[in-house]
């Protein structure tokens, strides 16, 4: 399956140009950077002033909600009171549920964002419907009346459009033929898609964004390797969405994001944070320039025939106490991964020869090109059919706050490709730092749960309360619960499926009211958020 350029090399997908406003996305542009006001966007002044401090930050795009036609009226004279200031930050409009509210803001926006899972279908229920072939041409037939309007406005007006796809708020329709599947949302897009090119519209952007960066990987990847079966040009918009924030959000979001762009799939991107929005704008700066420096890197071509994750199994020292791996440059820890007998370390110059069927341990320990070289020495392994664990060991000399993003992209690439059974992070940083980001990135990737996992949406103008502050309240009183998955999630519009693997989850369902789940159930409705927290914390500890 040919999801990206090469395998051995990172080269960006060739892509047709889409204008936003006066900024380019795809083509020759560089991968530009997005986010999103969390303002009502009814208050115009405040969200003025939140785009603004996001355009004054380095951020390219900035997208508002859009839920009804008071929205959609305020973005007329949010984009005049941004060019009095003298800002051209292109606005993009986010859709669900309300074409009318759409086609009335394509007239005062730059572009709009679609959710194929309910702009034309109902909120999903995750009941499974029976579909023959003729019931479900039937239902395309509907969407295409309730949709082909704003695509016509949109190639009439010149108006981009992006196709963004949430693993959360699939539709019964979707999940019923596919499954809540990353299959599921590339189907879902290429539905809509194939409408937009029925109108000969092409001004279109695509995103397969989920809080799981394995899935939203997989996503991407495919839907990649469907335009390339059909010859398609349009640009990637990456993203996970309800992250979360902090180190954790950080990590999940660069894991997804810079596997992508490593592979040279990507042409905007936005770091999805339960924080400030303008927190948003360094970890993608941060992201797309570790991504350019990759360009043209590489080694010799090589055919990709299988990625096996092994089951391992570690004796001490490794792991021992619950404690990362890690090498002798990192003083405080017991363990010196150099002292272990029988381990094999290998970088650039050391040959593949049989010494490498006799370890026990293989430290691979390149220092340029490591995914690259990382994946061509695992492809020699699973052709030898050599099972020895692989630490994967990488040196790093950037600022403390940039090894978060860069050793997340670098490790996450692999890792979630099952390649590599451990990690090393090596450098000049803080030693409970590097345990703690390195158990941060085994978890995202879904190799180790050593805490609780939260996920949480950044907020927008429909939170229903103060989702910052509420996370920060959650993480306090129930962090210490490992293999536990809680979820806070500020509405209903992606809360109940983008949860839908959590244990629990917390979710706004009107003004300071919230709904509790356990699983995908919801078990208590509209409770004043000033009991909310005491009844999760009850519900996750058994009552």
């Amino acid at each position: 399956m040919k999801y990206c350029e090469a395998i051995n090399t990172t080269k960006r997908r060739t892509t047709r140009e889409v204008m936003v406003g006066d900024i380019g996305i795809g083509g020759n542009n560089p991968i530009r950077i997005q986010s999103m006001t969390n303002t009502k966007t009814s208050d115009v002044d405040a969200t003025v002033a939140q785009i603004i401090a996001l355009a004054d930050a380095g951020c390219e795009i900035a997208r508002v909600t859009v839920q009804g036609m008071r929205e959609a009226s305020a973005c007329s004279t949010i984009k005049s009171k941004l060019r009095d200031a003298g800002y051209t930050i292109p606005i993009v409009a986010d859709i669900h549920f309300m074409p009318r509210a759409a086609l009335e803001v394509i007239e005062h926006v730059d572009k709009v964002r679609i959710n194929p899972g309910n702009y034309a279908d109902k909120r999903a229920t995750f009941d499974v419907i029976e579909y023959d072939d003729d019931s479900y041409r039937q239902e395309l037939e509907s969407i295409e009346e309730k949709f082909s309007p704003l695509v016509k406005k949109c190639k009439k007006l010149k108006k981009a459009m992006r196709i963004g796809v949430n693993h959360g708020s699939l539709s019964d329709r979707i999940m019923s033929r596919y499954g809540d599947t990353a299959k599921g949302m590339v189907e879902s897009a290429m539905e809509f898609a194939t409408i937009c090119r029925k109108d000969d519209f092409h001004d279109i952007i695509f995103s397969m964004k989920a809080s799981n960066p394995i899935v939203m990987i997989q996503a991407y990847r495919l839907l990649a390797a469907e335009m390339y079966k059909k010859s398609w040009d349009y640009p990637l918009h990456l993203g996970v969405t309800e992250a979360g924030e902090g180190e954790d959000g950080r990590v999940r979001s660069a894991m997804g994001i810079g596997a992508l762009l490593l592979d040279g799939l990507g042409d905007t991107i936005r770091v999805s944070l339960t924080e400030d929005p303008t927190k948003e704008i360094a970890p993608c700066k941060t992201l797309a320039a570790f991504a350019e420096n990759y360009i043209g890197k590489g080694t010799t071509p090589f055919e990709e025939k299988e990625r096996i994750r092994r089951k391992v199994i570690v004796n001490a020292p490794l792991h021992s106490d619950g404690s990362a791996l890690t090498n002798s440059s990192a003083a405080g820890f017991d363990a010196n991964i150099n002292d272990i007998d029988d381990t094999l370390i290998i970088d650039e110059d050391t040959p593949w020869d049989d010494a490498i069927a006799k370890a026990k341990i293989i430290i691979l320990r390149p220092k340029n090109n490591r995914l690259h070289y990382a994946r061509a020495f695992h492809q020699h392994l699973c052709n030898n059919n050599i099972t020895t664990p692989l630490i994967l060991d990488f040196s790093y000399t950037c600022p403390q706050e940039d090894l978060v993003i860069e050793a997340s992209a670098e490790f996450g690439a692999l890792l979630t490709d099952g390649i590599g059974d451990g990690i090393l992070i090596d450098g000049d940083y803080d030693t409970n730092f590097l345990r703690t980001l390195s158990f941060s990135i085994l978890q995202a990737a879904r190799m180790r749960t050593t805490k609780t996992e939260f996920i949480s949406c950044p907020g927008c103008g429909r939170t229903l309360f103060d989702i910052q502050s509420v996370v920060k309240k959650v993480q306090k009183k129930l962090g210490n619960l490992p293999g536990v998955k809680i979820a806070i999630m500020g509405c209903i519009v992606n809360g109940p499926g983008e949860m839908a693997d959590a244990d629990y989850g917390y979710v706004g369902s009107a003004p300071h009211k919230v709904d509790l789940y356990v699983g995908k159930k919801c078990v208590e409705k509209n409770i004043d958020e000033s009991h909310a927290l005491e009844r999760l914390s009850q519900l996750c500890e058994g009552e």
